[in-house]
C-alpha cells in the first residue's frame, strides 16, 4: 500500500476513534458497565436467591437492554465475553438490541487480577497474551470500545512504585492494541476504597497512578483524543473514622484530575467503586458542579455497574413477572445518574419506586 494511502487510512481510523469517544460522553449520557464475570454475577444472584445459569444471565441482561427510554441516558454498554456472543430469547443478538437503539456496544478484554510477583499484597491485571486476535474478533462481533481494569490497593506501605508502573504499562499496551483494532480503549486504574485511609492518602495514590498511566500512554503512542479515562473518585477509605462528604470529594477529585489528565482526553467516566447508589450519584453531581466552575476541559461522566444495576436486580429477582418493575427501576437510576452527570441532580429525584 502506498505511503499516502496508509496516511489516509490512519487519519480515517483516528477520526473514527475520536468520534466514538466523543459519542460515549455525549451530554447527559454515560456508560453502563454490564461486564460482570460469571463469578461476580453469581455473588449478586446468590444474594437474591437467583440461580446462576447462562439463561438467567441472558434474561437479566436482555431485560436491561430492552428497557424503554434508557438510550436517552446510556450511550454505551460494556459487555462480558459471554454476553457479546449471546442471543435474546427471540434469537436477536444482544449486541443488535443495543445497536438498534443507538447504544454503542463495548467489551471488557482483561482477564482479571493475579498476584504481582515480588510484591506481597499487590496485583497485576493479565490478558495481554493473544489480545490482538481477540480484539479483531470483538470488532467483528460489533464492539466499538474496550475496557481494561487495573487495581491499586492502598495500605500503610502500598502501593509500591513497581505495582503502579507494571499496571500502567499494561494499560498502555492494551490501549495501543485497542486503537490499532479500531476500538476506543477505556483505561481504568482503580484505587480501591477498601481500608481506613484518609481522602488525602487516596489523593496521593491516585495522583501517582494517573501520572504513570499517562506517561505510559504517551510512550506507547496512544491517541489521547481517542480514549476515555475511567478512574475512581478520590474518596476516604470505607472504614475511615471520618469519611469525606461530597464537597470535599469533588474538590480533591477535580484537583487531582486537573494536575494529571491532559486536556486532549475527551472524557472521564467515573466508576462507582463500591459506593452506594445515592453516594455515587451525589458525588458525581458535586464533581460536575465544581468541574463546570473550575474550567475542567473534559466531559465528566459515569461508567457505573452496581450503582445502576443494584435496584433493578433486586426488583427482578429472576422472576419474569417482575420485568416491568425492574425496567422502571433501571430507567429511574439511569435518569438520576444522568442528572448528576449534568450537575442538576436534586435529592427529591431519589424517591424510591414502590416495591424496589
Amino acid at each position: 500500500m502506498a505511503e499516502m494511502d496508509i496516511e489516509r487510512l490512519n487519519e480515517r481510523l483516528m477520526e473514527r476513534l475520536m468520534e466514538t469517544a466523543r459519542s460515549l460522553v455525549a451530554p447527559g449520557q454515560g456508560v453502563l458497565a454490564a461486564d460482570e464475570s460469571t463469578g461476580t454475577i453469581q455473588r449478586r444472584f446468590d444474594s437474591l436467591g437467583v440461580e446462576n445459569t447462562e439463561t438467567n444471565r441472558r434474561d437479566y441482561r436482555e431485560m436491561l437492554f430492552r428497557s424503554d427510554g434508557v438510550a436517552e441516558y446510556v450511550s454505551g454498554v460494556i459487555l462480558f465475553d459471554e454476553t457479546i456472543r449471546q442471543e435474546a430469547a427471540n434469537g436477536t443478538p444482544l449486541v443488535r438490541l443495543l445497536q438498534d437503539q443507538g447504544i454503542i456496544p463495548g467489551i471488557k478484554v482483561d482477564r482479571g487480577t493475579h498476584p504481582l510477583a515480588g510484591a506481597p499484597g499487590e496485583v497485576i491485571t493479565e490478558g495481554l497474551d493473544g489480545l490482538r486476535s481477540r480484539l479483531e474478533e470483538y470488532y467483528q462481533l460489533g464492539a466499538r470500545f474496550t475496557k481494561w481494569r487495573a487495581v491499586i490497593n492502598v495500605g500503610p506501605h502500598l502501593p509500591s512504585p513497581y505495582c503502579i508502573e507494571a499496571n500502567a504499562h499494561a494499560l498502555g499496551r492494551f490501549a495501543a492494541l485497542s486503537q490499532e483494532a479500531g476500538l476506543v480503549p477505556i483505561v481504568e486504574p482503580e484505587v480501591l476504597m477498601d481500608g481506613d485511609h484518609s481522602i488525602e492518602r487516596c489523593y496521593q495514590v491516585t495522583e501517582a497512578a494517573l501520572r504513570e498511566v499517562f506517561h505510559q500512554l504517551g510512550r506507547q503512542r496512544v491517541l489521547l483524543e481517542g480514549l476515555l479515562l475511567k478512574p475512581s473518585m478520590v474518596l476516604s477509605g470505607k472504614t475511615a473514622p471520618q469519611r469525606a462528604g461530597p464537597g470535599e470529594v469533588a474538590q480533591q477529585t477535580v484537583a487531582c484530575l486537573m494536575r494529571t489528565v491532559p486536556a486532549a482526553v475527551p472524557g472521564v467516566v467515573f466508576l462507582s467503586g463500591g459506593q452506594a447508589d445515592d453516594e455515587a450519584t451525589v458525588n458525581l453531581n458535586a464533581i460536575n458542579l465544581l468541574g463546570a466552575t473550575s474550567g475542567a476541559p473534559w466531559q465528566l461522566s459515569f461508567s457505573y455497574g452496581r450503582a445502576l444495576q443494584s435496584a433493578p436486580m433486586k426488583a427482578w429477582r429472576g422472576q419474569k413477572g417482575n420485568v416491568p418493575l425492574a425496567q422502571q427501576a433501571f430507567h429511574h437510576r439511569a435518569r438520576v445518574v444522568s442528572a448528576a452527570r449534568q450537575g442538576v441532580y436534586r435529592p427529591e429525584m431519589e424517591s424510591r419506586l414502590a416495591g424496589v
